[in-house]
């Protein structure tokens, strides 16, 4: 419920600053299962969009652990249900707890498989959990303002959802063909992103 009334919230008010967010390909997203949501990280509005592409549905999300400090701040992130990561040092629970969410079958998962914001490179993992999960992976990229103060310029916001990518249940796949899916997912942005726009190009602010 905090989730929902958040971005109700932040929503109308990006309204009023920026305009309507249009949201593209919103058929494709599954309703029968919970998903991995995937997309290319450019800007920490990235999940306030992507929020509002998927909504009323809600996601977890992954969040470096330095972010978790002070007990409001830790408060907020934990009820919008992020989680720390260690990005340094991931370990196990860096697959045991988004697989674990996932399979509660209660909240969608957000991962941004480049890891940063630096960075067009695809990590290694999305597929992983989307296969250990039994859960598609929904392609997603978001074009549009990457500060707060591009909000103020009314800059075009757009969400466009790719067909899900399903992962096959019942055999087994090697780390080849993992990795095949990782690389699946880069040249779907990449395509996501001419759909949008032929002409854009991503530079990190």
């Amino acid at each position: 419920m905090f989730f929902k009334t958040v971005v109700i919230i932040v929503r109308f008010l990006v309204r009023i600053l920026n305009g309507k967010t249009e949201i593209q390909n919103k058929e494709y997203i599954p309703k029968d299962t919970v998903f991995i949501l995937a997309a290319p990280h450019r800007s920490l509005l990235d999940p306030v969009f992507i929020s509002f592409g998927v909504y009323p549905l809600v996601f977890s999300s992954m969040a470096k652990q330095e972010l978790f400090k002070g007990k409001v701040v830790t408060w907020v992130l934990t009820h919008m249900n992020a989680f720390p990561v260690n990005r340094e040092n991931p370990g196990p629970s860096a697959l045991k707890q988004p697989v674990s969410i996932l399979k509660e079958g209660k909240n969608n998962l957000l991962i941004f498989p480049t890891g940063s914001r630096h960075s067009s490179e695809i990590k290694g993992g999305t597929s992983s959990i989307a296969k250990l999960a039994n859960v598609p992976i929904l392609p997603v990229v978001y074009q549009g303002p990457l500060t707060f103060k591009e909000l103020l310029k009314r800059k075009k916001a757009t969400v466009r959802f790719g067909k899900p990518i399903y992962l096959p249940k019942e055999k087994r796949i090697s780390r080849e063909e993992l990795a095949a899916y990782d690389e699946l997912l880069a040249t779907t942005f990449r395509q996501l992103d001419e759909e949008i726009d032929p002409n854009f190009v991503y530079v990190a602010k």
